[in-house]
């Protein structure tokens, strides 16, 4: 479902993590699901946000989007929706600033204000995923995995969280027992991936869902395949970004296994 979102309200929750409310048409009717993505379309500076001319399934879609001029085509990107309020038509997203500098989100999200519209696509039902099945479900990710942990921990009674942030500044109040994992100094990733590997995760089956920087979460993926013995189907996982690239660039040789194996 495509249309414009229009912000209603902006503030900060950590000192890395800028809290945006949305409203537009339909919102109201959205169905609530754990985990849920749509994608944003950022308009070029100084120009309205022009939406593709096609409704239908998704790759009739994204033809009409890339047959936007590249001068007026919006800029797009993946992200989870935080929390909604139907009876208000409003939702919320969280975007974490990543440095000083950022991709178009990023620069966005540092001077939006009410008033300001992007485009949408989605939420759409055809790419939710069941949830996590098991006597153990292990949640794992970085600060931007936070807006799907908070809404996974709504529905899964018995998992067992790690989330990796820079900082105790970034810490979120989330339900259940949440190991807080500080990054400081250290390598993206290397304080959870350390974390997980000391885990205890019980004698019974366990199920993985995993989130954030991409080369982190294939470490983390290798680690409990190669050395927990979980099944390949066992673990959902996504990059939600890539470290030193944007979702512009082309895809890895890696990305490319990951996206197979997602499919497979």
């Amino acid at each position: 479902m495509t249309g414009l979102l229009e912000v209603t309200a902006v503030r900060r929750v950590t000192p890395r993590t800028v809290r945006v409310t949305f409203t537009g048409e339909y919102l109201e009717a959205l169905e609530a699901w754990p985990d849920q993505q749509l994608k944003l379309m950022f308009p070029p500076p100084g120009r309205p946000v022009r939406l593709p001319s096609a409704d239908g399934d998704v790759m009739r879609w994204y033809q009409a989007f890339l047959a936007i001029p590249a001068e007026e085509r919006p800029v797009m990107r993946s992200y989870t929706v935080r929390d909604r309020r139907p009876a208000l038509a409003e939702i919320d997203v969280d975007f974490v600033l990543h440095g000083n500098a950022g991709g178009p989100a990023t620069s966005w999200a540092r001077t939006a204000a009410p008033g300001d519209v992007l485009g949408r696509y989605g939420p759409d039902a055809a790419y939710r995923r069941p949830l996590p099945v098991a006597d153990t479900v292990l949640l794992a990710g970085d600060e931007t995995a936070i807006p799907a942990v908070s809404s996974l921990l709504s529905e899964v009674d018995n998992a067992v969280v790690f989330l990796e942030v820079p900082d105790a500044a970034e810490e979120q109040p989330l339900p259940g027992d949440v190991h807080w994992l500080h990054r400081d100094d250290a390598p993206h990733g290397a304080a959870l991936l350390d974390a997980v590997r000391e885990a205890k995760l019980g004698d019974g089956s366990v199920s993985a869902w995993l989130a954030g920087e991409a080369g982190m979460v294939r470490a983390l993926r290798r680690h409990l395949v190669g050395d927990r013995g979980l099944g390949k189907r066992d673990i959902e996982f996504t990059g939600y970004w890539r470290r030193k690239l944007t979702q512009d660039d082309a895809p890895t040789p890696e990305d490319l296994a990951d996206a197979a194996e997602k499919l497979g």
